[in-house]
């Protein structure tokens, strides 16, 4: 299994939708975004997510959109 690339975003949102025991489907639920989305974002795929797009992920994981991008 290769490494993920080194993304901030990416790696944030693993560590805490696991720390809230979230799936990705919950995760992809709670912010009407799809699967995909969400499981590109996290893969580090998509690295460059829009800022509405790090907004519901981070109203949906009870944390400020900073603490995604940090």
């Amino acid at each position: 299994m290769s490494t993920p690339p080194d993304n901030a975003i990416s790696e944030n949102l693993r560590r805490l939708r696991k720390n809230k025991n979230y799936s990705l489907e919950k995760i992809s639920k709670l912010t009407d975004l799809s699967l995909n989305t969400v499981a590109k974002i996290e893969s580090g795929i998509n690295s460059n997510p829009t800022y509405e797009t790090l907004q519901k992920l981070a109203l949906a994981l009870g944390v400020e959109v900073n603490d995604l991008i940090k």
